[in-house]
């Protein structure tokens, strides 16, 4: 890239042209989508709480709360991520692991363990895969598509790269995503989200930008229903903290004694 630089910079001193150079602009699609990544996601190991919340024509239907631990894998440089069901009661102390794409079920009323797909509806219009840390950057291949000026989630514009990304493995919980990302600040704003036939199944915005661990996050998602706009699923995030987590914690076998808080 710097070679690049050098010789724009020399071309133009010998015709006499102006140099414009603006570094943003030689950013790669993967880059842009991994410094948006580094938006949405702690470098450090952290927990937060998030709150799901259905909306049916504006009326709320049902309402989730989960704790969510998290930790990236240095090697692959993707996230585990353990999560244990808060509310409603009747899911309390229930836990989800995603160790690398895999994710597990864990009722400590069986006492059981069973695979679970990421694409599998938890509530509403979230599924498992959307509740679980992920950096797209090391699972889809990205391509820059233009840049474009958008609407975000309270009716401001945006002015935003315009990146298209496919599935690099058959694990991830979407096959194809349409996603802007603004170019000043790396925030995603909105995403649409393709099943392998490419039907839309969702569209989700980034919104409500708060200072949580050293950076402005989004800490509110708004999911719509790629078919019928009146089915829409709030998620809230809180309570962010960096915090030491215990490898056994992404285990398996460590499920039935997790005791974590």
């Amino acid at each position: 890239m710097n070679r690049l630089i050098a010789f724009v910079f020399a071309i133009n001193f010998v015709f006499g042209l102006p140099v414009f150079i603006h570094a943003e602009s030689l950013k790669t699609a993967q880059e842009i989508i991994a410094a948006s990544d580094a938006v949405r996601n702690p470098d450090k190991p952290f927990s937060l709480k998030t709150t799901l919340v259905e909306y049916r024509n504006g009326r709320e239907q049902e309402r989730m709360m989960l704790a969510v631990y998290s930790k990236e894998e240095k090697s692959s440089g993707q996230y585990r991520s353990l999560i244990r069901f808060i509310e409603p009661p009747r899911d309390e102390n229930k836990l989800m692991l995603k160790d690398g794409n895999i994710l597990w079920f864990y009722d400590p009323a069986s006492k059981a363990s069973v695979r679970i797909s990421p694409q599998q509806r938890l509530m509403g219009q979230a599924s498992n895969g959307d509740v679980v840390t992920v950096n797209f950057s090391k699972d889809y291949k990205a391509t820059l598509e233009g840049e474009e000026a958008i609407t975000d989630a309270e009716k401001n514009n945006r002015n935003c790269y315009k990146i298209n990304m496919v599935a690099a493995n058959d694990t991830v919980t979407y096959y194809h995503i349409e996603y802007w990302v603004e170019k000043e600040t790396d925030q995603p704003v909105k995403g649409k989200f393709y099943s392998e036939s490419d039907r839309l199944l969702k569209i989700v915005y980034y919104r409500n930008y708060r200072e949580e661990l050293g950076k402005r996050r989004p800490t509110e998602i708004i999911i719509i229903d790629g078919v019928d706009s009146k089915l829409i699923t709030k998620m809230s995030y809180s309570d962010y903290n960096f915090r030491d987590i215990p490898e056994e914690w992404f285990q398996k076998e460590y499920l039935p004694r997790f005791k974590g808080n």
